[in-house]
């Protein structure tokens, strides 16, 4: 994650509130087995000593650490160091990486032999789908329309997955992430097994859940959420009082993944403080002593967009794909949206009408051209 950053736009939130609280909407449970759960941090710094003092410090009240720095993750002697001490203290880790070739399958298939399951996976590039929409290093620069926008995104960023995987063996496979605040549903869809969405700034937290919960769960794949930066200058990162709020609505709206994302914009140490850690702690008990269990799509209510409609949802003057200013229909979605998530609170995700099977997922419909369908 040595290249982690977040792009400030002058773009408000959406005229509407987006804001519900977790407790609002009590969770749809079922007998089956509790949820499988990750919380931990995304270390973005590359001091070894300081990433191990880290590691002891938050062991009783974590389970995942992602290696972020590619100080650490480009240097093999450090990288098998950090993961091993990780491995010691029982905690699961994901590497991020850019470039293919400094992770190539020898490395690969000592980390499978030597650390296991523990080693999730890669954490492959990041905020893809954000710097589309903001047009900071995008694949898409120029389309016909939405729909070849889609397709060129998704065969472009597929492209690179395949490439930064193309050392990658066929009797083993290793699965990847990425965070991003934006075009979830196209990051899988390129390829991805796990999407973090970001909850950072005064983006809506409830929105962007709805945006990757959907996506994860109409492409049958693992999601999670990342708590990232409040502000460009310290402390960065929002009080250990919102933060263990955000914690626990992504818990409560059933988030496989829950990381915390930790350094400063010189990504040269750690912004979180005996508050942060505090926050940390308290919502481990709370997991502990509230566990989840399945809560079925069927349970839920789609939200359907057009299909390569890739609007960015953060206020009506935002763009589409990057490329299109915001388009007539764009409020009306928007203001849609907004009276269906009073409704539905975190019942409600979005997604786009691709390919859908309609018969074996949500228990309705909502299109945006004002059409529900109720298997």
């Amino acid at each position: 994650m040595k290249q982690q950053y977040f792009v400030v736009i002058p773009v408000s939130l959406l005229l509407f509130s987006l804001f519900v609280p977790a407790t609002l909407f009590e969770a749809t449970k079922t007998t089956e087995k509790p949820l499988e759960l990750f919380v931990g941090v995304s270390i973005a710094y590359a001091h070894i000593e300081a990433i191990e003092s880290f590691v002891d410090q938050v062991s009783n009240y974590t389970n995942l650490i992602v290696l972020g720095s590619t100080g650490i993750t480009y240097n093999p002697g450090l990288l098998n160091e950090a993961c091993q001490y990780i491995y010691d203290r029982d905690f699961s880790f994901l590497i991020y990486t850019e470039v293919g070739w400094y992770i190539q399958t020898p490395w690969l298939e000592y980390a499978k032999q030597t650390w296991g399951d523990k080693f999730l996976g890669v954490y492959a590039f990041d905020e893809v789908g954000g710097k589309q929409l903001d047009m900071a290093h995008p694949y898409v620069r120029e389309a016909e329309n939405y729909t070849d926008a889609s397709n060129q995104y998704v065969t472009q960023l597929n492209e690179s997955l395949n490439y930064l995987t193309r050392y990658y063996t066929d009797e083993v496979t290793y699965p990847l992430f990425t965070s991003d605040y934006a075009l979830y549903w196209f990051d899988y869809k390129a390829g991805y097994d796990t999407v973090f969405a970001e909850f950072g700034w005064n983006y809506s937290r409830q929105l962007n859940i709805a945006l990757c919960r959907g996506a994860a769960s109409v492409n049958n794949k693992d999601w999670g959420v990342i708590v990232t930066w409040t502000y460009n200058e310290p402390p960065y990162i929002e009080s250990g009082e919102q933060l263990y709020e955000d914690l626990v609505l992504a818990y409560d709206n059933g988030a496989k993944y829950i990381l915390i994302f930790d350094s400063n914009k010189d990504y040269t140490e750690s912004i979180l403080r005996d508050e942060h850690l505090d926050a940390l702690q308290q919502f481990w008990q709370y997991a502990q002593e509230n566990p989840r269990t399945t809560s079925s799509v069927s349970d839920r209510v789609a939200y359907v967009l057009p299909e390569g409609y890739a609007y960015g949802f953060r206020g009506p003057a935002d763009k589409i794909w990057g490329l299109w200013e915001a388009d007539p229909p764009s409020l009306e979605i928007s203001e849609n949206f907004g009276s269906l998530l009073r409704e539905y609170g975190t019942k409600l995700d979005i997604i786009y009408d691709d390919q859908l099977t309609l018969d074996l997922y949500y228990r309705k419909y909502i299109f945006s051209n004002g059409t529900i369908y109720v298997p």
